[in-house]
């Protein structure tokens, strides 16, 4: 066997170069190895734009992170996306006993597969271009014998050739079945000029002589080019140009069904991870039609939920990966189409760094914005309504209570109904009602005078409402409060005056009083335990804070937020990795932002890596699954007077085929663990997308 790296792993050890976390980047060159003098390094779509984005467009950040990943692990492999690039550089050192080509030093070579499995160290980064998503740099990589390079052509454009041998596997896939179907129509849905040359240009040379080709291009992706520029440069090959606002998938595809004669397209090329895109391309192809998703990751799965919503019987292909022949086919392509891409590259040298920033926050707010009011956090649109909500209802003084099961974060709530209020610059005190003993409790709400008990202080002491005049009081876990404590609270409420324990001169005060309960107070109404008339006086506004598993979009922003937060206390920066956010997204939270916190807190001290994967996260949510599932159907039970028995018994099948997976590793051994055929556990699995 060929030479592919095991001798440069460094972490973990028995794996492979390309899913090892951590590789040896030294610059000796060992038996099986050449290094490579590196010029340019093309990264994939997603890897590009995901470090933009996070950077956000930050030239020296991007820098700085790219340098980070690859000090961190000794080769560039994006740890959120796992995907990396492919490169050009010189041949600087061969040894001896290489046996992966005809190769010398000095020879100008190019990967064809990814560089996720090379080791690589760069010193300076001199340039990134953004129409490229390429970075040019000084640095060097280790070459290994199975590693698929080739000598680098003189005559053709480094810049596109990179573009399309990116493409390649997809471009030959592609290929393969246009000669194959021969489709009338086909539309290309994507804002990347390259690329759509590219794919415009492939269903041309091997599509019908009367193919008709659309593109459908994101309206705020290409604010630099205009329609009578783009059919200057894509005349000859695309019939119509749709510029399109994508966030409206159904309005986009009926303008071009009426532009079209509602002509369905036999194959739809989707190249664009735009939320949106899928949702067009699913709507564009007719049924029994072909949806190609050539190198997007995010929005393939989407598009399958689509294609079942519209009832559609539809051939999708997730196109990506090696093709032996591709290098040729990559060549002759790029030869093809020289002209046009000179042309591309004048449009795209004019095109202002701000539209890359703008295409690119676009990808990143299709994906979900994390918000934020003051320190609250939140990317759900449930929450979103819940701070609108709470925003509005600030500026009212009025008496509120606060409702939510227990860690759902109802003091953040407090704190942003105090901060907004006319009351923002008074005192806002906080009191946990269930802490407070109840022969103690009225001396620690209304106050003592001197001498007037056992034990009391010389001087007296203020209560609660004293502390909080002129502001805000909060009272949490009100309805432990026993009921001759709440006859007494009530007529502080009505009458905005008491007297202090042992006193004789009657105190006024103007307090906001805000209260909360995990337990709803109306139920407590009818059971007995909470005066009716004082849950009336309180209950001017009612706000009820949903539990983070109805706001799942909220567990990724938090989960970062208090990473971050972790990170900047302890000194060492860490993070998750998609995935390991993912795994976080999937778990049903019965302790809610609490329990995400504390969990996010422990991961952050046990786990030695930078990177916290998923199966970190598996290991400390898996170790209290049975206990979660009762907590999950007992909160469950409280909340609603009747349970959902479908939905609980198929996300009970979820958990324990989730669970079963993660200890036994194969579907085989997990089927025997849960005594199922194993076909049966394989559907299940696909069914929940474990």
């Amino acid at each position: 066997m060929k030479y592919f790296g095991m001798k440069r792993v460094a972490e973990p050890l028995g794996t492979i170069p390309p899913t090892a976390w951590r590789l040896d980047n030294s610059k000796t060159v060992n038996p099986g190895e050449m290094r490579v003098a590196i010029e340019v390094i093309k990264l994939e779509g997603d890897n590009f734009s995901q470090i933009c984005s996070d950077c956000e467009y930050n030239e020296s950040r991007i820098k700085e992170r790219i340098l980070t990943i690859i000090s961190k692990r000794g080769k560039l492999q994006n740890p959120y996306t796992e995907s990396s690039g492919i490169l050009a550089g010189v041949i600087e050192e061969i040894h001896p006993d290489f046996e992966g080509g005809d190769f010398k030093t000095g020879d100008r070579v190019i990967s064809l597969a990814s560089i996720a499995g090379f080791p690589m160290f760069i010193d300076k980064i001199t340039k990134i271009d953004y129409n490229y998503g390429e970075i040019w740099c000084i640095g060097y990589a280790i070459i290994f014998e199975t590693s698929q390079i080739e000598k680098r052509p003189e005559d053709i454009d480094i810049k596109p050739l990179l573009c399309a041998l990116d493409e390649e596997g997809s471009l030959i896939d592609i290929k393969d079945i246009i000669s194959d179907e021969k489709p009338k129509n086909i539309a290309i849905v994507g804002s990347n000029l390259i690329d759509t040359l590219l794919y415009a240009q492939l269903s041309r040379n091997y599509g019908e002589s009367d193919i008709r080709i659309i593109s459908v291009i994101d309206v705020d992706s290409l604010t630099y080019i205009n329609k009578k520029e783009f059919e200057k440069t894509f005349g000859h090959l695309i019939d119509e140009v749709y510029f399109a606002d994508m966030s409206r998938p159904v309005n986009v595809y009926e303008h071009i069904s009426r532009e079209e004669r509602k002509q369905e397209m036999d194959a739809v090329i989707n190249l664009e991870d735009i939320k949106g895109a899928e949702t067009i391309s699913a709507l564009l192809i007719r049924n029994k039609g072909f949806l190609f998703h050539a190198g997007v990751r995010k929005n393939y799965f989407q598009s399958l939920l689509a294609i079942d919503c519209l009832g559609k019987e539809v051939t999708s292909y997730a196109l990506d990966g090696y093709a032996e022949e591709a290098y040729g086919f990559a060549l002759n392509l790029t030869r093809q189409l020289a002209k046009n891409l000179r042309e591309i590259d004048t449009i795209l040298s004019h095109r202002p760094k701000k539209a890359v920033a703008i295409s690119g926050m676009k990808r990143k707010k299709s994906e979900k914005d994390t918000n934020r009011v003051e320190d609250f956090v939140y990317m759900d649109p449930v929450t979103g309504d819940l701070v609108d909500t709470v925003i509005n209802v600030a500026k009212y003084d009025c008496n509120v209570i606060i409702q939510g099961e227990t860690g759902v974060g109802k003091e953040k709530i407090l704190d942003l109904l105090h901060r907004n209020s006319p009351r923002r610059g008074q005192p806002c005190v906080k009191i946990n009602c269930a802490t407070i003993q109840e022969n103690l409790a009225e001396s620690e709400f209304f106050g003592y005078e001197k001498g007037s008990f056992t034990g009391a202080q010389a001087t007296g002491k203020e209560g609660y409402f004293e502390m909080a005049n002129n502001g805000t009081l909060f009272l949490d876990e009100i309805g432990s409060l026993p009921l001759a404590m709440q006859s007494k609270l009530l007529r502080v409420l009505q009458e905005n005056s008491y007297y202090r324990v042992g006193g004789t001169e009657q105190k006024n005060v103007n307090v906001r009083v805000i209260c909360a309960n995990n337990v709803s107070l109306k139920k407590l109404v009818e059971e007995g335990k909470f005066r009716e008339d004082l849950y009336y006086r309180l209950n001017i506004c009612l706000i009820e804070v949903p539990p983070l598993r109805q706001r799942k979009e909220d567990i990724i922003c938090l989960a970062e937020h208090f990473i971050k937060h972790y990170s900047n206390k302890y000194g060492a920066e860490k993070s998750f990795t998609a995935d390991a956010l993912q795994r976080l997204c999937d778990y049903h939270w019965p302790g809610n932002v609490r329990e995400l916190e504390n969990t996010v807190h422990r991961l952050y001290i046990s786990d030695k890596s930078n990177f916290i994967d998923e199966y970190a996260v598996d290991d400390f949510l898996n170790d209290n699954f049975y206990d979660d599932v009762m907590v999950d159907i007992k909160k469950e039970f409280k909340q609603n007077d009747s349970l959902d028995f479908n939905k609980i018994m198929e996300d009970q099948e979820k958990k324990l085929i989730a669970y079963a997976l993660k200890k036994e590793k194969t579907t085989r051994r997990a089927a025997e663990l849960l005594n199922i055929p194993q076909p049966t556990l394989a559907r299940k699995k696909v069914k929940y997308g474990l």
